[in-house]
């Protein structure tokens, strides 16, 4: 699978309609207006995220 930055993968959660409503330090979450539940995302934007992180962040933002 393809290797993402923080940033990258930050992109995409707002192409799909996740809006930012909440950031403590290096954590971001994201709400969605239509979907349940939440996406959280950590790292700094220039970061790239491990394999486990990025299976996280795609079953939370219902991707997989």
């Amino acid at each position: 699978m393809r290797r993402y930055k923080v940033k990258e993968v930050i992109k995409l959660l707002e192409a799909d309609g996740w809006v930012l409503f909440a950031t403590k330090g290096d954590h971001r979450q994201f709400k969605h207006p239509t979907r349940p539940g939440k996406v959280t995302v950590r790292g700094q934007q220039s970061e790239v995220l491990s394999q486990f992180l990025l299976n996280s962040i795609w079953k939370q933002a219902g991707w997989r």
